[in-house]
């Protein structure tokens, strides 16, 4: 399973919104099932940031989400997330 959260961040907030992602992916990185994890900015779009995880299933991010460090630190940054889907089943891929 794979989260996607996008934010809109103003040019003089990045470093702060890349720090304050880095603060809540270290959180989340000391729970079970968690695989990897991603912070981009659109080539584009420069102002369009998202944050990416890969988890072994819907309930280790769950039960991630309920762990008192990750809601102190990741929580936060997620209630600025755009207001749209962000837990997808992956259906097919491969390893590189």
């Amino acid at each position: 399973m794979i989260v996607i959260t996008r934010y809109t961040v103003a040019p003089e907030d990045a470093d702060a919104f890349v720090e304050r992602a880095t603060t809540a992916l270290e959180a989340l990185r000391a729970r079970p099932g968690m695989r990897g994890s991603w912070i981009g900015r659109a080539a584009d779009e420069p102002g369009l940031w998202t944050v990416v995880t890969d988890w072994d299933g819907p309930g280790y991010y769950r039960r991630a989400l309920s762990d008192f460090q990750v809601r102190m630190a990741a929580v936060p940054l997620l209630s600025e997330a755009h207001d749209e889907p962000t837990a997808f089943e992956v259906v097919a891929g491969r390893a590189h």
